[in-house]
């Protein structure tokens, strides 16, 4: 914006006096200062045109970019080694923990293996003291302690011995009696699996009227094993219920499921005893 400028005149007098000749003197004009008045005009008055004013406005600041700019850096870095030292330390502590689930999981199988053989021992000890006198030397030949004793048949846990002498043979009083003596008992059928490992390790012998006693027989309340259990299985080939004394015989060489024949005690018969495997 121009500034106004005031100009002020004084007054100039010229006296005329004598004519005096133009050859020899001299007019002579005095002029008074002639001076300019400037008003200045206060600072608050002054305004800068609006495009002048945005651009002062808009004109960056090196310095303090500069600063603001390392300041943002800094935190960058420092969030960065942030992250980084908290990756680390969750990757130590998921290695730590991968390990202390290892050395669990072995413990666990350790422990487990501990209680099957406390099981085991517990299982033997409680076999062995069905002996009044335990038979060392046939469960253990030359120091080899097996599960069965010698001429005894090992199958799922339990020690079966097949009685295979010649006549005179015994009646189910009789071969119960011999079983428990080398304590054991006549066998307990619990399932189609032994009912078929029995079968298939009998033979035929004199006719079709003689098998091997097993340990069921009827009572008031039905066929019951001796070991105080129902029967459920009925793998009957004929079966007479007129006589309650009777016992029952495996006839050999039938079908597994149908060769179960009801006989009376006094019928004189091979037999099958049973007893369950030592765990060394």
């Amino acid at each position: 914006m121009e500034m106004e400028d005031y100009i002020t005149y004084s007054t100039v007098v010229i006296k005329n006096g004598p004519p005096r000749s133009t050859e020899t003197e001299d007019h002579t004009t005095v002029y008074s200062e002639v001076k300019s008045k400037t008003t200045e005009v206060p600072p608050t008055d002054l305004k800068l045109e609006p495009t002048v004013q945005a651009e002062t406005e808009a004109t960056p600041r090196p310095p303090l970019l500069l600063l603001c700019l390392w300041i943002l850096c800094f935190l960058l870095t420092g969030s960065m080694i942030i992250i980084i030292l908290i990756s680390v330390s969750l990757t130590d502590q998921t290695a730590e923990n991968q390990h202390l689930l290892a050395d669990r999981r072995t413990l666990q199988n350790q422990s487990e293996g501990l209680r099957g053989e406390r099981d085991h021992l517990n299982q033997t000890l409680r076999v062995i003291l069905t002996f009044d006198n335990f038979p060392v030397q046939k469960f253990c030949p030359e120091k080899q302690c097996g599960p069965c004793r010698a001429d005894w048949v090992l199958f799922q846990g339990k020690c079966y011995l097949f009685y295979n002498k010649n006549s005179p043979w015994k009646s189910w009083e009789d071969s119960r009696r011999f079983c428990q003596d080398g304590s054991a008992d006549l066998v307990v059928v619990d399932d189609l699996r032994e009912q078929e490992f029995i079968s298939e390790n009998t033979k035929f012998y004199y006719d079709e009227f003689h098998g091997f006693w097993l340990g069921l027989q009827r009572t008031r309340t039905g066929w019951v094993w001796v070991d105080g259990r129902n029967d459920t299985l009925g793998f009957w080939g004929s079966e007479s219920a007129a006589d309650q004394e009777l016992k029952v015989l495996l006839i050999p060489g039938q079908n597994s499921t149908k060769n179960w024949n009801p006989r009376k005690n006094e019928f004189q018969n091979k037999f099958i005893c049973e007893h369950e495997a030592l765990r060394w």
